[in-house]
């Protein structure tokens, strides 16, 4: 599963688009609820940072074990129901057993017997409408094999939706347009198991520690195809202008990896060495499909060589769908993925999706064919996923990327252990969806970092290949990783995963250091609460700058505090720790404004030279103009963007020669963030020349286009001259002109906003919303009624909380009548979530 709402909420080229307006207040009490500002990825910190204290959560106790899984499916488009037969293949676990116990969810039983060769026999069974428990009649022993037959309907659609931040909802099956009335949205059914709801669309035993083989037979309209887990075995065509598949899938997985995925697609086919690698997009996305996951073979190639275990399945599909309640999600040998996937030619050209798409491969090792036991070891699935991104960024990309993709992870933690500091693995949650989280992902990827810069890369990955070799096609639990890399590297690593995997928290560093008579002296104070988290050992690199050369010395912390005195011919003009940024850690290391420019001018790595750019953001001065300078002139193009954004606030900016410069750079530059950035930063300028935004305007990139379209307007030209950007689809250029148009008073301009209301979906629909309801709000009651009506159905429809909870402040915004009122009464009364939150904002 890849976490990747929690990055969409970034603002939008570095400096947002959302429209500024005074936004009114009601005239009176909303539905109890007083107008909020929503504001994406914030939250109030407490003092100090929670951590859960919940029940003991043991790994789930097996009692029979769930060998196979035959379906036989159909549905019914209109009533959004599947009409199921399932025939499950069982032996009890250990222990003699007399009644079978499955996982159920909403479903209508219609039939459960025994099957004994041809014969069958009625079962009696108790159903609460969460687990079917069926009577045998008669104990049966581990040696005994028993089959047993359930005619069943599932209603996905009546169950009471639940999700967390990771995974929006858990209803297991979702039709999409579902009578084929919704304009430029396509008929799809598509499922979503984890973390337990694929009990919501068959009866199965729906934990993570169960393993499955399957065949299922999926009958549809012929006009649809169809992907599931495994391989297609046959295609039987109907007489009533029906097919059914059937997928059968030998090896054993866990249930929560179940799929299918229906829709009219284009599927567009690939090789990796003899084994089928497929494209599954809408067709008008066929051209580009390779584009976007053409890559995917390459990926194959060198995961299977990194960790010496091929690829271990038969083959490996991956599938665009609309609505997803996920970035995507890693079904064995069929991830799903949002429909952000779907990219024509320019979008192409801004960016790639390889970080998402290397993630739920290397989920096909780790969590499919090796998988956690537990959600408490949810880590031992993510944190390698999460760390797949990294490892392909360094391969393909570089060590700038690479260093970038680990720089955002750690970063990402670091936000959320301001509010909340867990265990990476979590005996006592809360709740299984609380596992989904940065600490899961971001923490969890750089604690593997560590590991591997502890025992070295040789050792890492002989370590990977012993895990995935010893403990295939089985669950495990933290403490089998641990072993792995024990039994390689004859180490005892109990102290660095009791510190990294079963404490909460990280290290807080305070940094002092001086230099006196040839000696450098460091001090290192560990300053972290340790009422929550331990005292950290760990080794630390010292890099310091001494006459123009890099001397580095390894160190090892040990207790609360350190000093430390290192030979020096000469004060040293920088010192960095952990230049690297191998460390998870805060640092807070007191330095002079020289240091941190000698640290920029004369850095080596990516983390070193953005440490030092992001101190002196807040700075200004001849030093700081000489840093920005080179830096815009760096290889690497963050830190060339970086620099533009710091050029802004300086005096340097206001000199012509530096506004030429990156004027050439908005055109010149070939990296389009670059030059999406530059066009920001001219229409920080008075009197920007008119033909200067147009160069930008015929970019080929969507993303200059926006930066251009947001120039076009804060320079005050008329906005007519931008509408024909009302034909894109591109989300950039749809929020650059929402926010644009704000004060446009045609219709055809309304129903443009209306348009891309019921089009867009996620990040991109809560910036929308903003523009929007700034739009709505400058019209009469009777103007706005088009709009009111959108947005409730955004309220009711949207998955994503902070886009519902977005969606309904707009509303109360314009709740001025009685009936407004009550009618967003209705809204927030028919919505568990939405009254979560609004209860939290009225605290």
């Amino acid at each position: 599963m890849n976490h990747i709402l929690s990055r969409a909420f970034l603002v939008f080229a570095g400096w947002g688009l959302i429209a500024s307006c005074a936004v009114k207040q009601p005239s009176g009490p909303v539905a109890s609820v007083e107008p909020v500002v929503v504001e994406a990825d914030t939250v109030a910190e407490p003092q100090r940072p929670l951590t859960s204290h919940g029940p003991y959560r043991p790994a789930a106790e097996r009692v029979m074990d769930l060998l196979h899984t035959k379906l036989n499916i159909k549905f019914d488009w209109a009533k959004q129901h599947l009409l199921g037969e399932a025939t499950l293949t069982l032996k009890p676990y250990f222990y003699p057993q007399d009644s079978v116990v499955l996982d159920a969810k909403g479903f209508e039983i219609h039939k459960v017997t025994l099957l004994n060769g041809k014969t069958e026999s009625p079962l009696p069974y108790k159903y609460d409408q969460e687990q079917l428990v069926l009577q045998l009649g008669k104990s049966y022993t581990r040696k005994d094999t028993l089959r047993v037959f359930i005619s069943y309907t599932a209603k996905p659609n009546e169950l009471k939706v639940k999700g967390s931040d990771a995974i929006v909802a858990d209803k297991g099956l979702y039709f999409i347009n579902p009578l084929g009335t919704e304009e430029d949205m396509p008929q799809q059914i598509w499922t979503q198991g984890e973390t337990e709801a694929s009990s919501a669309w068959f009866p199965t035993i729906d934990r993570p520690n169960e393993r499955m083989t399957q065949d299922f037979y999926i009958t549809v309209e012929d006009r649809f195809k169809t992907l599931s887990n495994g391989v297609l075995v046959s295609s039987q065509k109907q007489k009533n202008g029906f097919r059914t598949d059937h997928w059968r899938m030998t090896k054993s997985h866990a249930p929560y990896l179940a799929m299918m995925a229906i829709g009219e697609y284009a599927v567009v086919k690939d090789k990796w060495r003899n084994i089928e690698v497929s494209y599954w997009v809408e067709p008008e996305y066929a051209a580009t499909a390779k584009a976007t996951f053409g890559r995917t073979p390459e990926m194959m190639e060198f995961f299977s060589q990194k960790l010496g275990v091929p690829f271990p399945w038969e083959k490996y599909a991956q599938v665009v769908v609309r609505n997803f309640v996920s970035g995507a999600m890693e079904n064995t040998t069929a991830s799903t993925f949002m429909e952000s996937l779907h990219q024509d030619r320019r979008q192409l050209l801004d960016k790639n999706w390889d970080h998402i798409i290397a993630h739920e491969l290397f989920h096909q090792w780790f969590g499919d064919l090796v998988t956690t036991e537990s959600w408490s070891n949810l880590p031992l699935n993510e944190s390698f996923a999460d760390y797949s991104e990294y490892l392909w960024a360094e391969h393909k990309y570089g060590a700038d990327e690479a260093a970038l993709v680990h720089q955002e992870a750690l970063q990402q933690y670091l936000n959320e252990a301001r509010t909340k500091q867990e265990p990476l693995i979590r005996y006592r949650y809360l709740d299984k969806e609380d596992m989904f989280d940065s600490h899961s992902y971001a923490k969890g990827g750089r604690v593997l970092h560590m590991l591997r810069k502890l025992v070295g890369d040789e050792a890492f990955f002989l370590s990977l290949n012993h895990y995935l070799t010893q403990h295939k096609y089985t669950a495990v639990e933290v403490d089998e990783l641990r072993m792995s890399f024990e039994e390689v590297t004859g180490k005892d690593l109990k102290p660095f995963f009791d510190q990294w995997f079963l404490q909460p928290g990280h290290p807080v560093l305070d940094v002092t250091h001086s230099f006196s008579g040839g000696s450098l002296m460091i001090s290192v104070s560990q300053v972290q609460d340790t009422t929550l988290s331990p005292v950290y050992a760990f080794p630390l690199t010292i890099s310091f700058l001494e006459n123009g050369e890099w001397q580095q010395k390894e160190v090892e912390i040990t207790k609360a505090n350190h000093t430390f005195n290192i030979a020096a011919a000469a004060a040293p003009q920088a010192v960095v720790l952990d230049p690297e940024q191998n460390l998870l850690a805060n640092f807070n290391h007191q330095k002079t404004l020289e240091e941190w420019a000698a640290q920029f001018l004369n850095g080596k790595s990516y983390a070193a030279k953005s440490e030092a750019l992001e101190y002196l953001r807040e700075q200004n001065g001849p030093l700081v103009a000489q840093v920005v300078q080179q830096a815009m002139q760096d290889p690497f193009w963050k830190i060339r963007a970086t620099a533009l954004e710091l050029l802004i606030g300086l005096e340097l900016w206001q000199q012509p020669q530096m506004q030429q410069r990156v004027e050439t750079m908005s055109v010149q530059d070939p990296n389009s963030t670059v030059r999406s950035t530059a066009m920001y930063a001219l229409s920080t300028l008075t009197g920007l020349p008119e033909e200067v935004i147009r160069k930008g305007l015929r970019d080929s990139s969507y993303q200059v286009v926006a930066a251009s379209i947001f120039a076009w307007n804060k320079s005050g030209k008329d906005v007519q001259a931008i509408k024909p950007y009302m034909t894109y689809k591109n989300a950039d250029v749809v929020n650059a002109l929402a926010a644009s148009l704000t004060d446009a008073q045609e219709n055809e301009v309304y129903d443009w906003y209306l348009a891309n209301a019921r089009r867009l979906r996620g990040a991109d629909l809560y910036y929308f919303i903003q523009s929007l309801g700034a739009f709505l709000l400058k019209k009469d009651i009777d103007g706005q009624e088009r709009g009111w009506q959108a947005l409730v159905k955004i309220v009711q429809q949207e998955n994503m909380p902070v886009v519902k909870q977005a969606g309904f402040q707009m509303l109360t915004y314009m709740a001025e009548t009685e009936e407004r009122k009550q009618a967003l009464q209705n809204v927030l009364e028919q919505d568990e979530q939405l009254q979560e939150w609004v209860a939290g904002q009225n605290q």
